[in-house]
């Protein structure tokens, strides 16, 4: 929808953004009084002195009085000074402003382009909302709308200037929905409720204009128009139009007659009209401007997203009819890397002569009438949520009847340092069974696009149809950017355990985008927060490596805390770079690892090179905010990972207590073990709303959970409890 009425949208947006500009142009070139200070009566008094023929007087929103006359036969129109009456210049409405109107209501072609107005009003209300709603689920809730944004360049400008500029947006497409609704009278506008022309005018000689009472009670700031009496008409009276209502002011008496106050349905209507024109309030009227302008960018950054996104998709040749398949692929992704293995299985399974539908997960049949078999391929979307080609899978799951003779089995994707690793592929599981449809394989999972798991999981399919499967997928490279090493501390020789802290900055892209990010992110850092992953693809592999973030873009620096395995691709090539060497690497969002903001404690805990993201959030604990480290090494004098930082943290308040335990000295212990010599400290912390954030190895995080357990059984909590709370994160590997 977004590609069909970018054009259309483009149109609108830049007529409505140049149209924005005529209240606060007119504002300036108007003369306005103060309330009260000039009445309807002495305005058309001072006015009868300089433009005898006067026939009417407007007042335009913004304030602008205009006098229309005819003197001599002659007609035209001015605007004039209220203060005097007399001209300021003639008032002449340009044709590019009148061909500018009536091509943003009307597309030049009258009723049938305001019904394409009112239209693409519609459509920009369905973006505007859709938009708002997706970058919350990307963001992990409404509640954190503000918070920094991860994506490549045009992402992050879409996003951000789409979370500017949407509140903009929604007013224009409701209110131009509005107009365009009562311009075909779907919704009453109250224009019909017009006063009566009044049949009892006294008659007789006029009395002098600025002694009419309706008129010196009426001020000029709430005068819309006043239009005079035809000249010897005995039965001709004025007919005044105000903010609060119309009606007829006999000449001679001075009365006001058949008057008629505006109804609700007209108030409406005509503040409708004010917070979409912006006449009358002109400072609105620019803002709704300058959101209009974010139209065109935002059509160009999605459009180009969007394009990014199809070419990652892979072609499935040979796709056979959903009604003919003996065999159906269905495919949950977010960010198109599943159907990469759902198209080598797709091949897979034709060349072994089976007749193969594949499609997105939200494209489930009702039936098919001759499939055998099912396999799902499932990504899992940010917190357990299912991806964006499979986010109505369940509820259509619902609607299907399971069928006698087709089983199926799910493959989950996904990467173990989440926490819910995998976790909608469970959920599909289990809603298939409770609907009745039978297994043919237990669900299996693979863990960062392995192939070798594709693979082993391949040779189990095989196995299933009677048929050698030979499952090799090499995953596309992802998208990376380029860092420079220009720091580096090494630990752990002495105990067997090298460990280096490395910080990168960017290597800028040649070219234009390389200067859009020297301009608009000074450092060309990408945009990142402290606990965020890093995806570093090793020389020779396309298979990313992920590290927690020690650092934020706003530091200037990108720093990481890696151990060398021995035979490990990535740490190997990580620890063996000097300070200018090279890395290829892009940025994860991780919103479930980091302080939830406030006051509260918070409690640190890990262990090895689990310590970098929990020093970065201590470095940034600028409030110095109850901030509390646990964390075990294996020898103080080897490995005690980022010890003069935290001595400066401690010493300035950015720190409030360290609690160090190492492994390979006298006496030694583990960091489970400072826990439980801390219960008392730590309940306390914990009964004042403290949270904890936990990074380290899985074992350790399963010992500290248990730890745990022991310290809040006093207080009826347990960590299930905090986790639930969103008290207690982790990030483990």
């Amino acid at each position: 929808m977004g590609l069909l009425v970018a054009l259309l949208a483009v149109v609108l947006a830049i007529s409505g953004a140049i149209l924005s500009l005529d209240p606060a142009l007119e504002r300036l070139g108007s003369a306005i009084p103060a309330d009260g200070q000039i009445s309807v009566a002495t305005l058309a008094g001072r006015v009868a002195q300089h433009y005898p023929g006067v026939e009417q007087i407007q007042r335009s929103p913004s304030g602008a009085v205009i006098v229309y006359y005819n003197r001599d036969g002659q007609t035209g129109v001015d605007r004039i000074d209220p203060q005097t009456g007399q001209g300021i210049a003639p008032h002449v409405v340009s044709p590019f402003s009148r061909w500018m109107k009536d091509l943003h209501r009307s597309w030049l072609l009258d009723t049938p382009g305001r019904m394409v107005s009112g239209l693409v009003a519609l459509t920009m209300l369905v973006l505007s909302v859709s938009g708002a709603v997706l970058l919350a689920k990307r963001v992990g809730g409404w509640r954190h709308l503000a918070d920094p944004l991860r994506g490549n360049l045009i992402q992050r400008w879409h996003t951000q200037v789409g979370r500017i500029v949407v509140l903009g947006l929604l007013l224009s497409a409701l209110t131009g929905m509005y107009m365009s609704a009562a311009t075909f009278t779907l919704v009453p506008d109250g224009m019909q409720d017009e006063p009566d022309f009044p049949t009892n005018v006294v008659g007789g000689p006029s009395a002098p204009i600025t002694a009419l009472p309706a008129l010196v009670a009426a001020d000029l700031n709430n005068l819309r128009e006043l239009v005079y009496p035809s000249p010897g008409d005995p039965t001709g009276v004025y007919s005044l139009s105000t903010d609060l209502g119309e009606g007829y002011v006999d000449p001679s008496s001075g009365v006001l007659l058949s008057y008629r106050p505006y109804g609700g349905f007209r108030q409406t209507y005509e503040l409708i009209y004010k917070l979409h024109t912006g006449e009358g309030l002109w400072w609105l009227g620019l803002l709704l401007g300058v959101c209009a302008l974010s139209v065109p960018l935002l059509s160009a950054t999605g459009a180009l997203t969007w394009w990014q996104r199809r070419q990652s998709m892979p072609r499935i040749v040979g796709n056979s009819a959903a009604h003919s398949a003996d065999t159906v692929i269905l495919v949950g992704s977010e960010s198109n890397s599943t159907w990469g293995f759902a198209n080598t299985l797709h091949e897979a399974l034709r060349k072994a002569g089976l007749r193969v539908h594949t499609a997105a997960m939200n494209q489930l049949a009702t039936e098919y009438p001759k499939a055998e078999r099912l396999f799902v391929l499932t990504a899992t979307y940010g917190d357990g949520d299912a991806p964006s080609s499979a986010n109505q899978f369940l509820a259509r799951l619902g609607k299907v009847k399971a069928p006698s003779k087709t089983g199926f089995s799910v493959l989950g994707f996904g990467d173990r340092q989440f926490p819910k690793f995998c976790k909608f592929a469970y959920d599909v599981e289990a809603a298939l069974l409770a609907q009745g449809w039978s297994r043919l394989l237990d669900i299996d999972t693979i863990d960062r696009q392995s192939g070798q798991a594709f693979t082993r999981w391949g040779n189990t399919v095989g196995q299933l149809i009677n048929h050698e499967l030979n499952l090799v997928h090499t995953p596309r490279r992802p998208r990376t950017d380029a860092f420079a090493l220009i720091e580096r501390a090494d630990y752990g020789e002495a105990v067997q355990a090298p460990t280096s802290i490395l910080r990168f900055t960017a290597i800028p892209p040649q070219g234009f985008k390389g200067q859009l990010m020297r301009l608009f992110e000074g450092h060309g850092l990408p945009h990142f927060e402290v606990g965020d992953l890093l995806g570093v693809v090793p020389p020779g592999s396309a298979i990313p490596r992920f590290y927690s973030l020690a650092s934020k873009s706003s530091d200037g620096f990108l720093e990481i805390c890696v151990r060398k395995l021995e035979g490990g691709l990535c740490s190997e090539f990580l620890h063996g770079l000097q300070p200018g060497g090279r890395m290829d690497a892009f940025i994860q969002l991780h919103p479930d690892f980091r302080p939830v903001a406030g006051n509260a404690p918070v409690i640190l805990i890990g262990s090895g090179t689990g310590i970098g993201p929990l020093a970065g959030f201590i470095r940034n604990n600028t409030g110095k905010h109850p901030m509390f480290l646990y964390w075990g090494g294996r020898d103080p004098a080897s490995d005690f990972l980022y010890k003069p930082e935290l001595d400066t943290y401690l010493a300035d308040g950015r720190l409030t207590g360290l609690h160090a335990a190492f492994s390979r000295v006298q006496n030694g212990a583990y960091v489970q073990d400072r826990v439980l010599a801390d219960a008392t400290q730590l309940r306390q912390l914990l009964e004042q709303g403290g949270q904890v954030l936990v990074c380290g190895s899985r074992a350790m995080a399963k010992s500290i959970a248990q730890a745990l357990d022991d310290v809040l059984a006093p207080l009826n909590l347990t960590v299930a409890t905090l986790k639930t709370q969103g008290r207690y994160r982790e990030d483990v590997f």
